[in-house]
């Protein structure tokens, strides 16, 4: 299948109800120089200078599903504790539903901190991980409860994924119960198991989902290629009454066979990889979300693929959002990104770009005969972040600004001129007479505008500097405006320009502010 019809399939999946079961898990970073050796022991000395808190195990896959725009809940338990309330805090941030996070009173949340060092401006590498939990399986009143609570709403999915990193909340019984309640429901389960965890305890699930190294201990037996993959897959679905099992072989990609005893490999590409973490369950999120949605297994399974190549990619765990597995296909296609989006989906970019740790830039005008003047100033507005995107006026806003008689160009051919520039990787066209539900969606860290404007006078001023983003006035090219280009055309004359002549050496363009 062709990456174009991979695109299709994606678009075709809407936005099912998807239910994640399984181990809630708050990721604590630390980041950090690590450059030389304590006087005190022969060990590394981090000099940290970032922290930050992610979800983790199910919660994680509760969060990708909410970035690939499911309407996703989590169940499971977390502790009566300040990184439960946490936790809670991000899921509810991301917007996942909660109404199935239970809480122990007698056990911790379990809480993974990571700490990364850098060394010589190198990649940064994790150096140590320490694990806060309890792993006893879950008391009696509490799997009644989860039980209970499950069965009342099993219908009101449309898959529900076992998330099981074996931290005591995926007990046999429950697991019993929930496939069960699934099956009983007409509801798509699937099931990434824990490692060491009997694969009987998984039995009766749509999909089942182990790594290299579970199926080898399920089978008994080395996966040293596809063959040895093809055959341990086909004795899982017979052994566990499965209708397909999905084997993620790391660099070799994945194996997906079905009940019938077909099978087919998804190898991966050489990436540039910086941190495995958060792969498996990138790939559990995203075929979750197109069988959900409709989409075959097989399908499910490529588009996991591209998915978990986005992740492996990043920097720890991070949700990889469907515009990032658009661009991915049609660049594998050869086919340009799309850069002319919605609002809603330049929202969801502009947080993925955050979360990178890059900086969002944001401009807005007209655009009507784009020049030289715009131009120069877009490429200056670029140089402030990481990423501009770019909102130009409709054509009915338009008129309402300049008059009747604009735009000369539509805005159909406006945005695609400024989709064409390097430096623009986004561009909305909106109705408004101003520009402040972009930026109350958007969020940019830097609001750009190009003139003689103080800060003041710079329209969105207030609501951007209202959550800490800032904002900055670039300089303008003299003389050059639409304005005064449509006023020369219409005496007859040339249009200005710049220079009559190609600058010499050493002679800047001329900027007024």
């Amino acid at each position: 299948m062709s990456p174009n019809d991979l695109v299709h399939v994606l678009e075709s999946v809407q936005h099912p109800r998807i239910l994640v079961l399984g181990d809630l898990i708050l990721d604590r970073y630390t980041w950090g120089n690590a450059e030389r050796i304590s006087q005190e022991a022969p060990v590394i000395v981090l000099r940290a200078d970032r922290r930050e808190a992610r979800l983790g195990g199910a919660a994680n896959v509760g969060n990708m599903l909410a970035g690939l725009e499911a309407r996703a809940s989590c169940c499971g338990i977390v502790g009566e504790d300040a990184a439960g309330n946490e936790l809670r805090g991000l899921l509810v941030d991301a917007g996942v539903d909660c109404e199935l996070v239970l809480a122990d009173l007698r056990r911790p949340t379990s809480v993974k901190e990571r700490f990364i060092g850098r060394a010589s401006s190198r990649h940064p590498n994790q150096i140590l991980r320490v694990d806060h939990e309890d792993c006893e399986p879950l008391c009696s009143p509490l799997e009644n409860e989860l039980i209970l609570k499950i069965a009342a709403r099993i219908a009101d999915f449309d898959a529900v994924l076992i998330s099981d990193y074996g931290k005591g909340v995926c007990t046999p019984r429950v697991l019993r119960a929930v496939i069960e309640a699934a099956q009983q429901a007409g509801v798509i389960s699937i099931v990434d198991p824990a490692r060491g965890c009997p694969l009987e305890h998984y039995r009766g699930v749509t999909v089942i989902k182990p790594n290299r190294i579970e199926t080898e201990q399920a089978v008994g037996r080395k996966i040293a290629d596809s063959g040895d993959a093809l055959a341990a897959g086909r004795e899982l679905c017979r052994e566990l009454d499965a209708e397909m099992a999905l084997v993620t072989l790391d660099r070799d990609g994945m194996m997906l066979v079905e009940r019938n005893g077909d099978g087919e490999i998804f190898p991966t590409h050489a990436r540039a990889i910086y941190d495995i973490a958060g792969a498996g369950d990138m790939v559990l999120a995203t075929v979750g979300l197109c069988m959900a949605g409709g989409a075959s297994g097989a399908n499910a399974a490529r588009l996991g693929n591209v998915a978990a190549g986005l992740e492996v990619e990043r920097e720890g765990v991070a949700v990889i959002y469907r515009d990032e597995i658009r661009a991915a296909l049609l660049s594998a296609q050869g086919g340009p990104p799309r850069k002319i989006i919605t609002l809603a989906e330049a929202a969801v970019l502009a947080a993925g770009h955050r979360h990178r740790g890059q900086r969002v830039v944001f401009t807005n005008g007209c655009f009507d005969l784009l020049h030289v003047g715009h131009v120069t100033y877009l490429a200056e507005a670029a140089a402030l972040g990481h990423v501009l995107i770019v909102g130009v006026n409709s054509d009915a806003s338009v008129r309402k600004l300049k008059g009747p008689e604009r735009p000369v160009i539509g805005e159909s051919d406006r945005a695609a001129m400024l989709a064409a520039l390097a430096c623009v990787q986004h561009v909305i066209v909106f109705d408004d007479d101003t520009p402040h539900e972009m930026l109350r969606a958007i969020r940019p860290d830097v609001l750009v505008k190009g003139g003689t404007y103080t800060t003041e006078q710079v329209v969105g001023h207030e609501v951007v500097e209202a959550y800490g983003g800032s904002v900055c006035v670039t300089g303008v090219v003299d003389g050059i405006s639409t304005t005064n280009i449509l006023a020369s055309l219409a005496r007859g004359e040339t249009a200005p320009s710049l220079t009559p002549t190609p600058p010499r050496s050493g002679q800047p363009l001329r900027r007024a502010g």
